[in-house]
């Protein structure tokens, strides 16, 4: 295991725990990642969204924007959330798509599958599967997936040209990609990105806006749109820079701007129709046989 990935579940698992030891808790219940109440995590959903669920999926919610907001989900879809934590972006999508359709969540971190199957639970949701496993081999079958969505998770991986590779295979031809992530905008200093803490957090993972959209280009999709939504001033950044030990007065004139919260869409091609040499021949000998 990377020590990418070893930091992510422990630190992913302590909250998971801290907020399922609090679960009548309507904030925040223990240490986040990002910071509770912090520019990045807060203020993503609506009253009207969240009301109904419980508690501890929402103080469980931990990512940078709503991905569930991004896409139009229709009843009988498939969709599937790529680390899917406390499992609020489930449930949501859950209803949206019916009792005819299918929300899987995917977590490599058995705390937080706990959280999300109890969340699940209470919720009353019976179209939602809780998966565990790693986003870099999602343990589905190929063409299997209408949606996928995730908040504020591929930065965490180490291996994200993996991550992007899976969500195709999964994808059904037509298929759709809608995520929230932490993009860079620039360059940034070479400390913020060593930091495991930083990277535990969102940020030092977090590609620049335009090697993301080439990524998505490479592992096959199309219609690639990145749209910032949520800027981070030096303020911002202030607090998870000082809280891992970096001198934010002297990196502020490079990180100020430099870090966003972005919408990120893409498609998977449609199936093109059977025109290649192996399946005209395969055809034309099954006519020839029906003729005989």
């Amino acid at each position: 295991m990377s020590d990418v990935r070893k930091a992510v579940q422990e630190k992913y698992g302590a909250i998971a725990t801290a907020v399922a030891s609090t679960s009548q808790q309507t904030g925040c219940c223990g240490p986040s990642p990002c910071g509770c109440g912090d520019p990045i995590t807060s203020n993503l959903y609506s009253d009207a969204e969240t009301g109904d669920l419980p508690a501890a999926a929402v103080a469980a919610s931990l990512g940078c924007g709503n991905p569930t907001a991004l896409v139009d989900l229709e009843p009988g879809q498939t969709v599937l959330d790529l680390g899917s934590g406390g499992g609020i972006d489930v449930l949501l999508s859950a209803k949206r798509v019916g009792p005819g359709g299918k929300a899987y969540g995917l977590d490599m971190t058995d705390e937080m599958l706990a959280l999300a199957r109890e969340n699940q639970r209470r919720a009353g949701a019976t179209n939602v599967e809780f998966l565990e496993g790693t986003i870099e081999a999602i343990p589905l079958p190929d063409n299997s997936v209408d949606v996928i969505i995730s908040n504020c998770v591929i930065n965490l991986s180490s291996d994200k040209d993996a991550v992007l590779r899976e969500a195709f295979r999964v994808l059904k031809p037509g298929g759709r990609f809608a995520v929230s992530d932490v993009v860079v905008r620039g360059e940034v200093p070479a400390d913020v990105r060593r930091s495991m803490e930083l990277w535990v957090g969102c940020i030092a993972g977090a590609l620049e806006e335009a090697d993301y959209a080439a990524r998505l280009r490479a592992a096959g999709f199309g219609d690639v749109d990145l749209e910032t939504w949520r800027v981070y001033d030096i303020n911002d950044a202030r607090t998870f820079l000082t809280a891992s030990g970096i001198d934010i007065d002297r990196v502020a004139p490079q990180v100020e701007g430099r870090f966003a919260s972005a919408f990120i869409r893409a498609r998977k091609p449609d199936a093109k129709p059977c025109c290649g040499p192996d399946c005209c021949v395969s055809r034309d000998a099954s006519a020839r046989a029906g003729e005989a």
